[in-house]
């Protein structure tokens, strides 16, 4: 059984499939098109499909020729607000794009299942294809999770993967993983401070809210470079301050939102208490009011020690030891598989995808308007993914 070479022979479908995925991106919870796409792709095959309730969800069962336990394969299936430029000639035309990959995420996997459907006599236990919606600040595993995805078998998984291209840094075809931390937490701060507008001329006779916001901005900054250890790095960007109508009118309030990201579970919990006392001191010094907030969103993506190794060994068996590359540093981007993981043994592995041509350390990042991918990883994926059922199954 040759994974890799059966996974080649479909290529063509696969390309087809991301490049049809791509020009209908979708965004959120509810992919209404994605899921017929996928039902399609998955049809005639002797896969159970089940849909969700709250959300545009496929979930996708595989039972093998024997009985055994169950692994997790996952790939999620929204969409960025991001109008795309890259020109190509399946580009999307709305104000929405495949920025992050999950169109080639969605066609590996239902890739996948068609090679694994093809050698089901070689599996002993069940496969859980989980095509989730929401991954993009939606809390779509979340809400898969709360829906039952891990009892679709009638068996918790003994083990979960998923696979994320990136479309820099690594060149295409190549691995890699790291176990423990892998990517970041992700967290918002919501800050709103509150003072007492007035003419420009005569800012004594008011209480300016921009000054005092100004500077928890960097503060903020400040308190983080000394309150935590480098070696558990934090980090905080303000994405959005808002304030005011005109040159001259001192406004009420000035508001600023922040992202922020950390690895471990400590940090997350000192950030809670201490970015929000932070915006209290600095507008109490100042004679204001402040309503601040932290809001936890993903956790973090902490891989499995041994199920890391296990999707490495499989790499470098499947596809030889070059193709593998040991990540030294966790990825500060955030995800919601971090929530599977949390409660089943697995892996988020990454895929290089820098297009032919392109220096992986200058190439367009997920998530930029620019962002392509090679299409050449996409049999790669899919045979990944079937090789760590089958391998898995085999334990």
């Amino acid at each position: 059984m040759n994974l890799l070479d059966d996974a080649r022979a479909m290529s063509d479908d696969l390309v087809r499939l991301r490049r049809q995925l791509h020009s209908i991106p979708e965004i959120g919870l509810q992919l209404p098109r994605t899921q017929e796409t996928v039902l399609a792709a998955l049809d005639g095959l002797p896969i159970e499909t089940t849909t969700g309730a709250g959300l545009t969800s496929v979930t996708g069962v595989l039972r093998g020729a024997r009985p055994g336990p169950t692994v997790l394969l996952r790939g999620d299936m929204d969409a960025l607000p991001v109008a795309e430029r890259t020109g190509l000639p399946f580009a999307a035309e709305a104000e929405r794009m495949h920025a992050c990959g999950h169109d080639l995420h969605t066609a590996m996997l239902a890739g996948a299942a068609r090679l694994l459907a093809a050698h089901r006599d070689h599996l002993a236990g069940d496969v859980l294809f989980m095509f989730q919606p929401g991954e993009e600040g939606y809390n779509g595993a979340g809400h898969m999770l709360d829906e039952g995805v891990l009892e679709a078998t009638g068996d918790r998984p003994l083990a979960a993967y998923a696979l994320h291209v990136l479309s820099h840094s690594w060149p295409a075809g190549v691995f890699t993983a790291r176990g423990g931390p892998a990517m970041a937490a992700s967290s918002v701060l919501n800050v709103t401070v509150r003072g007492a507008g007035g003419h420009g001329s005569a800012p004594h006779r008011s209480l300016d809210p921009i000054p005092a916001a100004c500077e928890m901005v960097t503060a903020l900054q400040t308190w983080i470079s000394r309150a935590f250890d480098v070696f558990d790095p934090v980090v905080l960007t303000v994405g959005r301050f808002h304030a005011g109508t005109a040159t001259n009118i001192i406004p009420d309030d000035a508001r600023f939102a922040a992202t922020v990201r950390s690895f471990s579970h400590e940090a997350r919990t000192r950030l809670a208490e201490g970015l929000v006392a932070v915006c209290e001191g600095v507008a109490a010094a100042h004679g204001l009011a402040v309503d601040a907030e932290f809001v936890e969103q993903y956790p973090v993506t902490v891989n499995d020690a041994a199920e890391t190794a296990f999707a490495a060994d499989a790499v470098r068996e499947a596809f030889g030891e070059e193709w593998f590359a040991p990540m030294e540093s966790p990825l500060t981007g955030a995800e919601d598989f971090s929530r599977v993981i949390d409660e089943v043994p697995g892996a988020m592995v990454f895929l290089g995808a820098t297009p032919e041509g392109a220096d992986p350390e200058t190439a367009p990042t997920n998530h930029s308007p620019l962002a392509a991918f090679d299409e050449s990883v996409l049999a790669r994926g899919a045979a990944l993914y079937a090789e760590l059922a089958v391998r898995r199954l085999a334990v």
